[in-house]
């Protein structure tokens, strides 16, 4: 695969190290248990692990709240665990990519603790203060993702500090010069001892208006969705200054071989596509999570892919992403079939996937009871159901009683069908999700057309969308997907005279060569060889 990178042909999986594997029996994930697990990522077939925040921190938003760039927190581990997870992995092909939070850090954090001492410290600038509004209240009208005014008045100097997310987490002020290079810095400190990448948390938030304008009123907010939608964050955040310091982030890691950029950006097609940065300079993978959000059908799919495909930068790498951290899972959204047909439009789509630790499996949300909930976003804006807490429950090993996560009290109940669905299960069943992502991977991998070639435009034939991969060597693989319940049959194209089935998501499908038309089942997906004897 010497004409792309490993994050260009290769697959992400990403870990959230509070449920991967716990090894001391705290009920909490950590870097030896993930070390411990990570023949099941080379079994599974992936190229990296994307591990969310593991750095020293206060937890008031489970480790996006950081209080040390430099180091790891002892919940998790420390950083000989880091080091020998990093090694272990490379010994294995795996990479490592870690999370990094540089819009804010925790309130703890010595930087912070600084700057809030007075007025005249020298770190002072390094975060948001602002005078009061002349009612004394806050200086303008910017929310917080989280609910509520995104300013936090400091009685002792005078001022109020602004926090994108909770008020323990004040933002970091990206328009001075000493914070970016002090963020550089932690950067470098990664990069010497082997991290792969970065993850990079809330790109697109980095730098705020330098007049701080109130954002003007949505007008298409309902009251039942989160109130951060209530004004469009037009001054507070996707500034364009933002893409001069991800450029200067992509130059520290473009000091370093073979790294990769991945950057959180939740914002249109045509905004999100520009943090390719100019002359392919900012990251190398703006997160697409176009899939996450769209409506499961064939004809929205094939509109978001093409969009998508036309609107990226010349030059610029695509990717996908099924689910992560902060939303529902795939199959809570799409069912269990829904899940299958998935995994196959995740792993066939052109650039680089990234799969949600137990996604393969299934998993679905699991209900938190009110008192068990742990996401400050579920408490701070309650009964709108925006909690986190039913994507991030333990990964389940085996039937046992606490699914081989834990000896002690899992922080997060297991999902409640753990007994049956679990890995070593799943391992069993010839036919199961786990072996299809298994496969699937695998057949990524083999095929060239699948891993780095053409994509031919995707089309929607009633319920069924249909693209074709092509390699440099021509050959064409056609990948069909039935969003519908019922039977569908669709004609190959005109110019192929015979197909071959590599893989269908029906288990029980045998092999077969076809000749016109293809006949798929509700909810089915196919992968064909076309033009092979």
């Amino acid at each position: 695969m010497a004409e792309t990178l490993w994050w260009q042909h290769g697959v992400v999986y990403q870990i959230y190290p509070r449920s991967f594997q716990d090894s001391d029996g705290d009920g909490i994930g950590d870097l030896a248990g993930i070390r411990q697990r990570l023949d099941h990522l080379c079994w599974l077939g992936v190229d990296a692990a994307w591990i969310s925040p593991v750095f020293p921190s206060p937890m008031a938003d489970f480790g996006y709240d950081v209080s040390d760039y430099c180091g790891i927190a002892p919940l998790f581990g420390s950083i000989a665990d880091m080091d020998r997870l990093i090694g272990e992995a490379h010994e294995r092909g795996l990479k490592v990519i870690l999370d990094f939070v540089p819009n804010h850090s925790s309130d703890q954090h010595p930087w912070f603790l600084e700057s809030r001492s007075s007025r005249d410290n020298p770190r002072r600038d390094w975060y948001i203060w602002r005078d009061p509004a002349p009612d004394g209240g806050p200086p303008n009208n910017w929310l917080a993702n989280f609910g509520g005014s995104g300013w936090e008045f400091d009685p002792s100097t005078g001022q109020y500090y602004f926090h994108s997310f909770l008020k323990e987490q004040p933002d970091l002020n990206w328009r001075n010069p000493a914070v970016r290079e002090a963020m550089y810095d932690a950067l470098r400190f990664w990069l010497d001892r082997g991290v792969d990448g970065f993850r990079v948390d809330v790109i697109w938030l980095l730098v705020k208006d330098d007049q701080f304008r109130d954002n003007p009123p949505n007008p298409a907010w309902q009251p039942h969705e989160a109130g951060i939608g209530q004004l469009l964050q037009l001054y507070s955040a996707d500034r364009p200054e933002t893409l001069e310091v991800v450029e200067e982030m992509r130059a520290v890691l473009d000091a370093y071989p073979e790294r990769v950029l991945i950057g959180e950006i939740y914002l249109p097609i045509e905004r999100f596509v520009a943090y390719y940065g100019r002359d392919m300079k900012g990251a190398h993978l703006p997160f697409n999570f176009q899939l996450i959000f769209a409506a499961w059908n064939a004809t929205q799919i094939a509109r978001i892919v093409a969009e998508y495909e036309a609107a990226l930068p010349e030059g610029g790498w695509p990717n996908w992403v099924l689910g992560n951290h902060d939303q529902k899972r795939i199959a809570t959204r799409v069912g269990q079939a829904g899940a299958r047909l998935a995994a196959m439009l995740l792993l066939t789509l052109r650039g680089t996937p990234t799969l949600y630790y137990g996604d393969e499996l299934g998993l679905e949300n699991v209900p938190i009871p009110p008192e068990r909930a742990q996401d400050p976003w579920e408490r701070n804006e309650p009964g709108l159901g925006l909690g986190r807490d039913p994507a991030r429950t333990p990964m389940p090993w085996d039937g046992t009683e606490r699914a081989g996560f834990t000896t002690g009290e899992p922080w997060l109940p297991l999902n409640h069908d753990h007994a049956a669905r679990n890995v070593a299960a799943a391992k069993r069943e010839p036919g199961s999700l786990l072996n299809l992502y298994r496969r699937l991977i695998a057949l990524r991998r083999a095929e060239e057309a699948l891993n780095r070639g053409e994509y031919r435009a995707a089309h929607a034939e009633g319920d069924v969308l249909v693209f074709e991969r092509r390699s440099a060597a021509g050959d064409r693989l056609l990948v069909a997907l039935n969003f519908g319940k019922a039977p569908a049959r669709i004609p190959l194209p005109q110019d192929v005279t015979q197909a071959r089935l590599l893989l269908s998501t029906v288990p029980a499908r045998e092999e077969a060569v076809l000749r016109a038309e293809l006949d798929l089942e509700g909810e089915e997906g196919v992968i064909l060889a076309l033009g092979r004897a």
